[in-house]
């Protein structure tokens, strides 16, 4: 198999993967912005509101309105810091980590079973093949 082959074969999984954890990830009661946002002040910790919309890659209105609805629903919260430009930072409440810890263990549960699913030598390696996925993903980001 070509490397261009591979590719297209990583995209497909990786899409159809992801749209069947979207049903899951739904159970959790918000837009897909706000747990995505949510995802990374909980597992990532506190950021600039410029950085959450950069990690996010949206524009910075999009994550103050992200935000204000995570604010809303008492899942995060802004806090403004001293100094030059008075940049303002954003949190998740405790009320947003259990939410957040809770959808992640719904995700991992349903990933956990497809795995169990499928033969041992594919989940041997899948095991091997998942680490490379983050090394994939950050060539990804520092190559375009």
């Amino acid at each position: 198999m070509s490397d261009r082959q591979t590719a297209q074969q990583l995209n497909s999984g990786a899409i159809h993967l992801l749209r069947r954890l979207r049903v899951v990830d739904r159970q959790a009661g918000l837009t897909s912005a706000r747990l995505s946002a949510l995802s990374v002040l909980v597992f990532g910790g506190p950021h600039s509101l410029g950085a959450l919309a950069a990690a996010e890659d949206v524009t910075s209105p999009t994550m103050t309105r992200i935000v204000d609805g995570l604010e809303r629903a008492k899942l995060a919260r802004r806090r403004v810091l001293t100094g030059p430009g008075r940049p303002v930072e954003v949190s998740a409440t405790p009320r947003g980590r259990r939410l957040m810890e809770r959808a992640a263990g719904r995700r991992l549960d349903a990933l956990e079973a497809a795995i169990a699913q499928l033969p041992a030598g594919d989940r041997v390696a899948l095991r091997t093949a998942a680490p490379i996925l983050d090394t994939l993903a950050n060539h990804l980001r520092t190559d375009t």
